[in-house]
C-alpha cells in the first residue's frame, strides 16, 4: 500500500513524500525500507528515525520539522500503528470445506466459510460468511456465528452458543459449557447439579483467549458485551455479565453471577466473588480479589489487594504494616 493510501486510511496527516510502499509494520530494530513504525517519545523518535523504516507515525506535540523521513502525525501513535498493521494484513482466502470435516446436512454455512480438518458442525449450527473454523474445533447444535469469525483449532462451543461478527476465538477456549451450581441436599449431604439450561451470547467484535472457558446461563443467559478483549486461561461463571470494551486479563476467574460494567479494566489473576458487581471503568489491579456481593466502584480508580480496595488505601495498610512489624522487631530485640 502506498503511504499516502495509508495516512488516508488511518486520517493521519502526511508529512514527506507519500510514494513509497507499505508492506508492513515492525519495530526500529526490525525494521526495512517497506515498513512503518511509531514512536511515543524522544528516546523511541531517535530510534524510528535512526532505522531503515520508510516511515514513521508520531503524535503532532512530537513530529520534528524537517525530518529526513517521511511522518504520519496522529493523535494516538500507537492505535494508528495497530490499525496500520490491520490495513497492511493480508486477507486469507477461504480454503473451503476439508474434506475430513464433518459437516451435518441440517448446518447452514454461508458463502466462502473455511472449515479446517476433522471439524465438527452439527445439525441447524449456522456460520456466517468468510468465518474460519480451525482444525479439531466442534460447533454444537443449533450455535450461531456470524460473519467474519476467526475459530481457532481445538475450540468447543455448545449447542444453543451465539457469537456476533468478527469475533476471534483463541485453540483450546470452550463456550457455552454448564455452569457450577449444585444443590446440597441436608438429609444425604449429596449435591444434585441446578438446571443449567441457558445461554452464552458473544457480541461483535470480542477476542477470547487460547484455553479460556465461559459458562452457559443456569436459567438465562451468560453475555459478553461488544468488543470486550480476555486473555488466555480466563473463567467467566454461569450468568456473568461483561459490559462492552472490558479487558481482562490472564488466570482471573469470575464467579456466577457477577457484572462487570462498560470500560473496565481486570488485571491478571484477579478472583470476582458470586454477584459481585464491578462498576464502570474500574480498575482492579493483579492479583485483587473482589468478595461475594461486593460492590466496587469509582470510574478510573485503581483497586488493589484481597478484599479489593482503592489502591491509595492498600498502600497506607500496608505501610501501617511494615512499622507495626519493625515496632515488634525492635521489641523482641
Amino acid at each position: 500500500m502506498k503511504l499516502s493510501d495509508l495516512a488516508a486510511a488511518l486520517d493521519a496527516e502526511l508529512r514527506g513524500a507519500g510514494d513509497a510502499a507499505i508492506t508492513a509494520v515492525s519495530s526500529p530494530l526490525t525494521a526495512t525500507h517497506e515498513h512503518l513504525v511509531f514512536a511515543e517519545d524522544a528516546r523511541s523518535l531517535a530510534a524510528a528515525l535512526a532505522s531503515a523504516a520508510a516511515a514513521v507515525i508520531v503524535s503532532p506535540k512530537l513530529a520534528p520539522a524537517g525530518a529526513e523521513k517521511p511522518l504520519l502525525v496522529a493523535a494516538q501513535p500507537r492505535l494508528a500503528f495497530a490499525q496500520a498493521a490491520r490495513h497492511l494484513m493480508p486477507a486469507e482466502p477461504p480454503t473451503g470445506i476439508h474434506t475430513t470435516a464433518v459437516v451435518h446436512p441440517a448446518a447452514v454455512l454461508a458463502p466462502h466459510v473455511s472449515v479446517g480438518a476433522h471439524a465438527v458442525i452439527e445439525s441447524h449450527a449456522h456460520i456466517g460468511e468468510h468465518t474460519r473454523i480451525g482444525a479439531g474445533s466442534i460447533i454444537g447444535e443449533a450455535a450461531s456465528i456470524g460473519a467474519n469469525c476467526h475459530i481457532y483449532p481445538r475450540v468447543v462451543i455448545y449447542p444453543g452458543t451465539e457469537l456476533g461478527a468478527r469475533v476471534v476465538v483463541h485453540a483450546g477456549a470452550v463456550l457455552g459449557s454448564d455452569g457450577f451450581g449444585y444443590v446440597r441436599d441436608a438429609n444425604t449431604g449429596e449435591y444434585l447439579q441446578f438446571p443449567q439450561q441457558g445461554r452464552l451470547v458473544i457480541e461483535d467484535d470480542v477476542e477470547i483467549g487460547a484455553n479460556t472457558t465461559i459458562d452457559r446461563g443456569a436459567l438465562e443467559e451468560t453475555r459478553i458485551e461488544r468488543g470486550v478483549k480476555i486473555d488466555n486461561l480466563v473463567h467467566l461463571g454461569h450468568n456473568v455479565r461483561v459490559g462492552p470494551n472490558v479487558v481482562i486479563a490472564a488466570q482471573t476467574g469470575v464467579s456466577g453471577s457477577s457484572t462487570i460494567g462498560a470500560g473496565a479494566v481486570v488485571g491478571g489473576q484477579v478472583g470476582i466473588g458470586d454477584h459481585a458487581d464491578i462498576g464502570e471503568q474500574v480498575i482492579l489491579g493483579s492479583g485483587s480479589g473482589v468478595l461475594t456481593h461486593k460492590k466496587v466502584r469509582g470510574p478510573g480508580v485503581v483497586f488493589w489487594g484481597r478484599p479489593a480496595r482503592p489502591l491509595k488505601q492498600y498502600l497506607k495498610e500496608l505501610a501501617a504494616l511494615a512499622r507495626l512489624g519493625r515496632a515488634s522487631d525492635q521489641e523482641e530485640e
